[in-house]
């Protein structure tokens, strides 16, 4: 009678339980994310998730939202589970700190198909994937040598908007000179970190609003795109104004500062204005052009 008691015990309790777990094992894990996140005190590849920041907890709680849903799914173990299970615990007590980070989506992964299988994994989809792409690694710095083009564009763009305003500059591939400054739009300026915090945002957006049609969605996603390597080609032509003409004290805030904090905070912003009228333009354009056609 006993064991029974203890069974239906941990039976009754096993999602607390899990999660209790979880808790200890990677709170040491979630607290050095949002240190380093927060003070800069991660590394630089790192601090292009700092999505995380809103995204983590997001995630959390539309996995909260659907814990009904959950319960009503029928308990069934899929090996696949299991093998992730065992994954992520290598990864964990590798120590290695990529393989640790990874350790945490590739875990709850391995839940979601050890107690409710496929249909579980299928429920919890978009929480996993916002839990994925705000998982720190190397993906920033291996694909930063590709960054190149990106860079050029922005130089070349930044200076033509100068020259418009009457300042001496020149550019050289990803160098613009001013007088006798130069300012480089290094692979770490040239508005990635923006352009991944952008479309993780744009994906909780269209979350947040519901069922979002494929065309207005993908609309909406380009436009993201737009809308930050515009908006990181005007503050990198800022930063070449301040940096220019000796303004150095306004360059360190807007370079390092909280002014740049401010700049991206508005960029983010301009998205929630951007979601309705994105709604409104694609559905004027397909009642008025698409089905009048």
């Amino acid at each position: 009678m006993q064991i029974q008691h203890k069974i239906n015990f941990v039976e009754q309790y096993l999602g607390w339980i899990i999660i209790a777990v979880l808790a200890a094992v990677y709170a040491p894990l979630m607290l050095h994310w949002y240190h380093g996140w927060m003070y800069k005190s991660i590394s630089l590849e790192h601090e292009y998730f700092s999505h995380g920041l809103i995204g983590l907890p997001f995630a959390a709680w539309i996995s909260w939202q659907q814990r009904k849903r959950w319960q009503r799914l029928t308990d069934t173990a899929h090996p696949l589970g299991a093998a992730l299970l065992l994954l992520a615990g290598f990864f964990y007590l590798t120590g290695v700190p990529d393989f640790v980070n990874l350790s945490l989506p590739i875990v709850l992964a391995g839940i979601c198909l050890w107690l409710k299988g496929f249909p579980g994994l299928k429920l919890q989809k978009f929480p996993l994937l916002l839990v994925v792409l705000a998982t720190p690694n190397q993906l920033p710095y291996l694909i930063s040598p590709y960054t190149l083009p990106l860079q050029s564009f922005i130089a070349g763009t930044a200076g033509l908007i100068l020259l418009q305003f009457g300042i001496d500059v020149t550019v050289e591939n990803i160098y613009l000179y001013v007088g006798e400054t130069v300012v480089e739009v290094a692979p770490h300026c040239s508005g990635l970190k923006m352009l991944l915090t952008s479309l993780y945002v744009a994906l909780m957006l269209l979350y947040w609003s519901g069922k979002f049609s494929r065309g207005k969605s993908i609309l909406f996603l380009v436009s993201t795109v737009v809308v930050s390597v515009t908006g990181n080609i005007i503050r990198n032509t800022i930063l070449t104004f301040f940096h220019g003409t000796g303004r150095d004290e306004l360059f360190e805030w807007m370079h390092a500062g909280w002014g740049g904090d401010v700049y991206s905070a508005c960029l983010l912003g301009s998205l929630v204005l951007l979601l309705p009228i994105i709604e409104k333009g694609y559905s004027y354009f397909k009642r008025e052009v698409i089905d009048n056609y």
